[in-house]
C-alpha cells in the first residue's frame, strides 16, 4: 500500500468533505482524519480541531493542483433572498437554503 502524506487541513468538518468529494470526483482517494474530534470544540485548542485530509503520495502533486484550482474556481456569492454572503463552495445558501442566482 502506498504511504499517505497530508495534503490540506480544513477549519471544519463541511469544508474537508467538500474539498474530499471534489478531489474524489476526479479520482483521487482522500482519507479524513480528525472529524471525531468535532465534539470537543471549546474544550480544545483551535488547531488540534482541524480536518486533516490525506492523499497517497504518489497522487500529491496532481491533488494539490486540484486543490488549487477548486479554491480559485469557487468565488463567494450573495443569497439574494437573505443578503447572506457565502462562501463559493456553498450550493445553497446557509443560512435560508436559497439557491444563487445565474
Amino acid at each position: 500500500m502506498d504511504s499517505y502524506v497530508e495534503l490540506y487541513r480544513a477549519a471544519n468538518m463541511i469544508e474537508a468533505h467538500a474539498v474530499k468529494g471534489y478531489l474524489e470526483q476526479h479520482g483521487i482517494l482522500v482519507r479524513v482524519l480528525g472529524e471525531a474530534l468535532g465534539g470537543a470544540a471549546g474544550e480544545l485548542p483551535v488547531e488540534s480541531q482541524e480536518v486533516r485530509l490525506l492523499v497517497e503520495r504518489r497522487h500529491q502533486s496532481e491533488a494539490l493542483t486540484l486543490l488549487q484550482r477548486y479554491q480559485q474556481e469557487l468565488a463567494p456569492w450573495q443569497c439574494a433572498a437573505c443578503g447572506e454572503q457565502n462562501d463559493g463552495h456553498f450550493e445553497v445558501c446557509w443560512r435560508c437554503g436559497a439557491e444563487p442566482e445565474a
